[in-house]
């Protein structure tokens, strides 16, 4: 079974009022499903890899922890941390910009990077907020491994993979002098 985890981005999924600022977003690469690559390469051996799924749905009011991940996370695999956010807040929508989205712990993403992971995967705008987004996307790809932003479906793939194994399949679109790199991703179960 394959799921595909991309946010499809058409005219009637932005509201028209805030298009002029996705416009902008787009023109750094940051538009819809995307990795934060900042100045690196992606690496090609990249687009497969394992997928560990985090429910970290229930998480709101703190960042998400260690404590929060339920299974073992190896070297390369793509960890996914499905929050609900995007969902919930609306793509490009004023709660998705602004909105408490949540965001992962530095002890967690250092965990992950010591863990030598290859991407981490989040449906939100991001693994930190505010001025704290680009710092993290930097330090995670200063360390290759790359934050892929805006999965969508994971409550499919969270009902589907149910303990099982997945593979997850992400090309991004190859394109020099852009800090983010617009992508499909796909999860094969």
């Amino acid at each position: 079974m394959n799921i595909d985890l991309t946010y499809k981005i058409s005219k009637d999924s932005v509201p028209a009022n805030i298009m002029e600022r996705i416009k902008g977003l787009f023109e750094m690469g940051h538009l819809g499903t995307h990795f934060d690559v900042m100045d690196k390469q992606f690496p090609l051996e990249y687009f497969e890899r394992k997928g560990k799924i985090v429910d970290v749905s229930h998480v709101r009011e703190r960042e998400i922890t260690i404590e929060d991940l339920q299974q073992e996370i190896a070297e390369n695999d793509f960890v996914i941390f499905k929050t609900g956010f995007l969902k919930e807040a609306g793509y490009g929508t004023e709660k998705y910009f602004k909105g408490n989205s949540p965001e992962l712990s530095d002890e967690l993403i250092d965990f992950l990077l010591g863990k030598k992971i290859s991407i981490i995967g989040i449906d939100a705008s991001g693994i930190k907020r505010g001025a704290k987004h680009p710092q993290a996307d930097q330090h995670c790809a200063d360390h290759q491994v790359f934050v892929i932003e805006n999965l969508d479906r994971l409550d499919v793939l969270l009902a589907n993979a149910a303990g099982k194994p997945f593979t997850v399949y992400c090309l991004p679109l190859s394109i020099e002098g852009l800090s983010g790199l617009p992508c499909r991703v796909v999860a094969k179960i």
